[in-house]
């Protein structure tokens, strides 16, 4: 594990050499490939050094991590090309990866707080340097304080389980722990991160005023960090959550619920796609609260699926803004007369993000239904409700952006970059490609 953390910390002086932004990115794509190959499957950890190691559940989202980080680049040319302080975002995009990485390669619980929230510095960065609008420092109070004010408490909760059990070595942890208090300190930073409905005004401020390669990591990885934490400590709160979960649950269905009632009346495109992540990782964190085997796999398979379509998503949107100057629905309808050969793609990513086959995200669907379901029979209406509406807010965003008359009314037609293609390419072939080795997602318990 050591290996990559000395890779990427020797990359970051060539962050500040002159035209060295192609020789990062290509480095980057090298290093996610090595990381792909040297994966070794096994139950256990593996790869040991220190403080660090993984099992299957790290090795899918370091991979994550190291795939959106090296697409990001490839999709913010714009900062290469109007030179917007091109070495320092690319220092904050290997900075990010770096605390990705070591995040999910913890083997300490206070090591993987500690990193969870250094991930937090350089995704405001992102957002405060190279956002769009004036409102960008409104959107990094959000992103930090909604953040910081969950995070104290989890620490608190750290200290006192080192307290109870004298060590905070995550193999070793598997005592249970009955206390209402704990177990809302050691959950609540992590619905926020999730996150769950009711703390989620801070996504789609974050997601509005960010940058392209901001968007892309906050819904390809950090939105990740909340339910790999729940994926961790749950172990240690079995008993509490047999008591207190069907509250989470419940407000998660029904949250998934609102909120894609939400996405139908958006006109922004980013918000849209941003309401539509709150929805989906609200269904992710009802399966993972049943806490079945099924409810954990599928969560997990969901989180990866996830992040490559919403990613994907926020990309195309990018396309469409920069040769429009607009975000709005009103303004970026039509696209299929302007912009003929990008319509397949909105095609394929938004119906991968209503999870129609073969996308990764049916699998992961699929179980939590099965999941949730099996818990309770009454969950059924709200997944109904939720599973329909997903699927009207996706269709929705596809025919109200590829349809209908330019608004304009002028008759031009814009080809997208062999980079635009093979940007998007990158995003929807592993989402595809990955259910068919489904099997292990199931490994990792």
């Amino acid at each position: 594990m050591l290996k990559f953390i000395f890779m990427l910390v020797f990359l970051i002086p060539l962050c500040f050499i002159s035209n060295f932004w192609w020789l990062v990115q290509g480095i980057l794509y090298f290093m996610t490939f090595m990381f792909m190959m040297g994966c070794v499957m096994t139950y256990g950890f593996s790869g040991l050094s220190y403080i660090f190691g993984m099992d299957i559940m790290s090795f899918g989202l370091i991979l994550l991590s190291f795939w959106i980080c090296a697409l990001m680049i490839t999709a913010s040319e714009s900062v290469y090309h109007y030179k917007y302080f091109n070495g320092m975002f690319v220092f904050m995009v290997v900075f990010l990866l770096l605390m990705l990485y070591c995040t999910f390669s913890s083997l300490s619980l206070f090591s993987f707080y500690l990193f969870f929230e250094g991930s937090l510095i350089p995704t405001l960065f992102l957002i405060l340097g190279w956002g769009y609008q004036p409102e960008r420092l409104q959107a990094g109070v959000y992103l930090l304080f909604y953040t910081l004010l969950a995070s104290l408490p989890l620490l608190i909760g750290l200290f006192n389980l080192y307290l109870l059990t004298g060590s905070l070595y995550i193999p070793n942890l598997h005592e249970n722990i009955n206390y209402l208090f704990f177990y809302l300190c050691l959950i609540l930073a992590f619905l926020v991160k999730m996150p769950m409905f009711m703390v989620h005004l801070w996504l789609p401020k974050a997601h509005v005023e960010a940058p392209v390669s901001g968007s892309m990591i906050l819904a390809g990885v950090l939105l990740k960090l909340g339910g790999y934490g729940l994926l961790r400590v749950y172990k240690l709160l079995m008993m509490s959550g047999l008591k207190y979960n069907y509250i989470w649950v419940g407000i998660s269905l029904v949250g998934g619920f609102l909120v894609s009632l939400v996405c139908l009346r958006q006109t922004d495109l980013k918000a849209l796609i941003a309401y539509s992540s709150v929805a989906h990782m609200g269904i992710a964190l009802g399966g993972l609260m049943t806490m079945t085997y099924w409810g954990f796999c599928s969560a997990y398979t969901l989180m990866i699926a996830h992040g490559l379509c919403s990613s994907g998503l926020f990309c195309l949107a990018n396309i469409s803004y920069e040769r429009l100057g607009s975000r709005s629905l009103l303004i970026n309808k039509g696209l299929m007369n302007f912009m003929p050969s990008m319509t397949l793609w909105w095609f394929l990513l938004s119906s991968s993000n209503m999870a129609a086959p073969p996308s990764m995200n049916l699998l992961g669907e699929i179980g939590l239904l099965n999941s949730i379901v099996s818990w309770t029979w009454v969950s059924m209406v709200m997944l109904m409700l939720v599973s329909f509406f997903s699927a009207a807010y996706s269709l929705y965003l596809y025919s109200y952006s590829q349809h209908g008359m330019i608004y304009s009314g002028v008759y031009s037609c814009s080809m997208g970059y062999l980079r635009e293609y093979l940007l998007l390419f990158m995003h929807w072939f592993p989402l595809n490609l990955l259910i068919l080795k489904g099997e292990i997602c199931m490994l990792w318990l």
